[in-house]
């Protein structure tokens, strides 16, 4: 036997032949039963190691080896409690996830000593605040009005509302603890593509239905759009607005499956799925496939609702796609009561690495563009914009607000009102907290009427602060923040304005042709109102 491989085996070999040597003396020497038994029992370990084909480690490191794979079990663990600093972001820093947690408990969440950022790197951002501040306007009243011309009952939402997240991905408790804290608070709860289950009803918090490509909760047997089931669900006045998911931030252009062991009678029940076969979230809908088709589709809904605002959300990808649907506006005269702008950088639950870090457009920009083709068309005043993707304070709202968002959604702002640790276990339902698992015995973990309560104090107390920044800008509502208030720095000698930095349209530019810039008039060109496919290939830049 080499040297290396007697290295190798030397824990194994120890424990065997301690096992041996003491078997026959545990008669008259009591206290070798625990060691000897441990010894045993790491002895059998090894010999299973040495036998098992699936880990090269364990096979060539017996017992040993298995220290490999505890310490990469808990290493997320690991970094976030005892490595990682206060702004390292994975995805969300502790400064950010600790900000949460003692606005939720109600707790000072004021810091001494300065600000912990460097304020000279490149990409750091603020608000330009005014020598005249004003007194803080009332929080209560930062809400936008959402519906249209063709909306018999517009909705008046919060500027911040809980972003999509479905029943099923999150847990029983988790619905309740925040339709609950959306009631207490009067802000809107997002259901999520996975329809409205009996945990979203049970307290009567308003609703944002999103109807995502499986139609769940108004399908027939087939997995089709069913008119009829869509009218009796929106007829709920909980039901304020419904949302067309055509794509998300995690995975644009991916659909799911959610496999049949999986499903529950319950989320069986709430989607309106049979439980003998997989659930398959398509990558697109079938109900439409062109921008006139889309806009159709929103009418109907509109009409089948009596009336309540409809929109769509998505993550933005192809910039003449979105164009295609504004000219299928124009062409159509059917405009959408809203449009929610998912952010690349958004999304709770699991995507492909590939999706999560290479596909989709990031919020910022693609806000920008939203609110720009809109103002371009002349259509700005008639729709409203969402934003949501990694929205966290009242500095991350005002930011999108100032640069064309009428209001922000948040998804993991609110999970971490509700006990989440980021332990980055959501789709394995081992979920430590009961926020995302469908185990009972987790979700009793998590106790609806105190984070309930929570999920209102986060709410209240990130509005109270928005309206403190805003008094300091010199604002006294947050319609009122623009590009030029939000200063961003581009190099260790340079800041601008976002007014400075992008281009921001004119009312009905792209409709004149006076457009500053070749990219909004280049990509106008190409959309077209009856196919989402461009007018000719993108020419080489």
């Amino acid at each position: 036997m080499s040297l290396s491989l007697f290295n190798r085996y030397t824990f194994f070999i120890v424990c065997i032949v301690f096992t041996l040597i003491t078997l026959p003396l545990l008669g008259s020497v009591g206290w070798l039963w625990p060691l000897t038994l441990i010894a045993a029992a790491l002895s059998l370990l090894g010999i299973y190691d040495l036998l098992q084909p699936n880990h090269a480690v364990r096979r060539n490191y017996p017992i040993l080896g298995n220290v490999r794979y505890l310490v990469e079990s808990i290493r997320p663990e690991i970094r976030q409690y005892l490595i990682e600093s206060d702004n390292e972001q994975l995805p969300f820093s502790r400064t950010q996830r600790s900000l949460v947690y003692a606005r939720a408990k109600n707790e000072t969440s004021d810091r001494p000593f300065g600000t912990l950022k460097d304020v000279n790197q490149i990409g750091y951002e603020f608000i330009s605040h005014s020598m005249l501040p004003v007194v803080p306007g009332n929080p209560d009243e930062f809400r936008v009005q959402v519906g249209g011309p063709q909306c018999l009952q517009p909705y008046s939402a919060s500027i911040f509302n809980i972003s999509a997240m479905s029943f099923g991905s999150l847990s029983a408790n988790a619905i309740l603890a925040l339709n609950k804290g959306a009631q207490l608070g009067g802000f809107a709860h997002d259901t999520g593509e996975g329809s409205i289950s009996p945990y979203h009803l049970q307290h009567g918090g308003d609703l944002i239905w999103e109807l995502g490509s499986g139609y769940f909760g108004c399908r027939d047997e087939n997995g089709a759009f069913d008119p009829q089931r869509f009218a009796e669900q929106a007829s709920r006045p909980q039901v304020k607005m419904i949302e067309i998911k055509l794509s998300q931030g995690a995975k644009p252009g991916h659909g799911g499956i959610l496999p049949k062991h999986k499903i529950t009678a319950e989320i069986a029940a709430t989607r309106g799925i049979p439980r003998d076969r997989d659930c398959v979230s398509p990558a697109r809908h079938a109900t439409f496939s062109t921008p006139v088709e889309l806009l159709r589709f929103i009418q109907r809904l509109r009409e089948l609702s009596g009336g309540k605002p409809v929109g769509f959300k998505l993550c933005l990808g192809h910039p003449w796609e979105f164009m295609a649907i504004a000219k299928a506006m124009l062409e159509t005269g059917i405009v959408p009561d809203f449009i929610v702008v998912d952010g690349k950088e958004g999304g709770t639950g699991a995507a492909p690495l590939e999706f999560s870090n290479h596909i989709g457009v990031p919020l910022r920009e693609a806000v920008m563009f939203v609110h720009n083709t809109l103002v371009g068309v002349g259509l700005r005043e008639q729709i409203r914009i969402g934003a949501s993707g990694k929205l966290i304070s009242a500095f991350d709202i005002a930011s999108v607000l100032a640069i064309g968002a009428d209001w922000a959604n948040s998804a993991r702002g609110f999970m971490f009102a509700i006990g989440c640790i980021q332990s980055m276990s959501c789709h394995t339902n081992q979920c430590p907290t009961g926020v995302a698992t469908q185990d009972p015995r987790r979700q009793r973990a998590l106790v609806v009427p105190d984070k309930a309560q929570r999920v209102y104090n986060f709410h209240r107390s990130t509005m109270h602060a928005l309206s403190e920044m805003l008094a300091a800008a010199g604002l006294s509502h947050p319609a009122q923040l623009e590009p030029r208030f939000l200063v961003h720095r581009l190099s260790a000698t340079e800041i601008k304005l976002y007014s400075q930095m992008h281009v921001f349209l004119t009312p009905g530019a792209l409709l004149s042709g006076e457009v500053e810039g070749e990219f909004y008039n280049r990509m106008w060109s190409m959309a077209r109102a009856d196919s989402f496919e461009p007018v000719a290939p993108m020419a080489a830049s």
